[in-house]
């Protein structure tokens, strides 16, 4: 049986710079669970029963702070950076990066600062999001750019490869289709279940069964 021997992570605080001379730590709260060879640094908040996949990289050492609501996931390959006092703004907060609640981020996708997404969105495979505004329950398909301080209404689809680098493009956008609708729910649904099930297999307490106890 394969044991989990060296669940490696970084979690650390971010260096002090001229850009940015304040050193945080991650806050990550106890539900949510990060893969082995997860990278964060800085001040990145991670919400309840979010799912870090592995080789993700939250790095806020240049735009700062992040934010990862609850019940989102950030799969495999899936990096978060921002740019140095570029911010956006949600409840009078400023962040570089806010991801809201039940959130996908697909293997692979690029979320650059500033940048909001806001709940219930589906970031595709590969796809880029940058200096941009995602309104909620929106769906961006696989490879598609989303920058240029474009604003996507609440429930907009942007098609598998688009290039959304203007307010019109992002204003002619269609509603979400059912079918495509119906695969972010599915995805949310198996990903709320991995960070207890992920736990339980690979936590740090393990009690005389072999399985860990948190």
């Amino acid at each position: 049986m394969w044991k989990n021997r060296n669940h490696l992570t970084f979690i650390g605080p971010n260096p002090v710079t001229t850009f940015n001379p304040y050193s945080r730590i991650p806050t990550i709260a106890t539900t949510a669970y990060l893969s082995p060879f997860t990278y964060i640094v800085g001040d990145v908040r991670v919400g309840h029963n979010v799912f870090v996949g592995p080789f993700v990289s939250l790095r806020a050492d240049e735009g700062t702070p992040f934010h990862i609501g609850s019940n989102s996931n950030l799969q495999d390959g899936v990096i978060l950076h921002g740019l140095e006092h570029e911010y956006v703004t949600r409840n009078n907060k400023r962040y570089s990066i806010y991801i809201g609640k039940g959130v996908t981020c697909a293997h692979g996708s690029l979320i650059h600062g500033p940048c909001l997404i806001e709940d219930n969105v589906f970031v595709g495979f590969g796809t880029v999001v940058f200096n941009a505004k995602v309104g909620r329950d929106s769906f961006i398909s696989s490879g598609a750019v989303i920058n240029d301080g474009v604003e996507l209404r609440p429930n907009s689809f942007v098609p598998p490869g688009a290039s959304i680098d203007s307010q019109e493009k992002a204003d002619s956008l269609s509603g979400v289709p059912e079918n495509n609708q119906q695969f972010a729910n599915e995805v949310q649904r198996v990903n709320r279940e991995f960070p207890a099930a992920y736990s339980l297999l690979l936590g740090k307490n393990r009690c005389s069964c072999g399985l860990a106890c948190s």
